[in-house]
């Protein structure tokens, strides 16, 4: 069945990033997918986490630091990043901010984030 989303939903989160999902758990009660536009000031980071999902990430505007096991990787607007779910990753923003989307197979959910303290 054809599902126009009028508008997503926006999640608070702290730090200053903005999350609206447009598909997943909050905004369509869906958990096989989550696709979020992310704003995230300069500066901004979040604390590493080895989440349950695949995640694809897609940079429109700025850039976005991915720090992983293997290293780091900087992912610039235009650029992709896909992760695999049991990987330790940790996202920061890169010095002008980031715009993104986030897919997430199944659906992002804190609980299954497993994020650091």
């Amino acid at each position: 069945m054809v599902r126009l989303i009028d508008a997503p939903a926006r999640i608070p989160v702290p730090g200053g990033k903005v999350i609206d999902e447009f598909v997943g758990r909050v905004a369509t009660q869906n958990g096989a997918v989550s696709v979020a536009r992310m704003q995230a000031p300069a500066a901004w980071d979040e604390p590493a986490q080895t989440p349950e999902f695949d995640e694809i990430t897609v940079v429109l505007g700025g850039s976005l630091v991915v720090e992983h096991d293997g290293g780091s990787t900087t992912v610039a607007a235009g650029q992709a990043l896909f992760t695999t779910a049991g990987e330790r990753v940790r996202y920061s923003a890169g010095p002008d901010g980031a715009e993104y989307v986030a897919v997430c197979l199944p659906a992002f959910a804190p609980d299954l984030a497993h994020r650091e303290d």
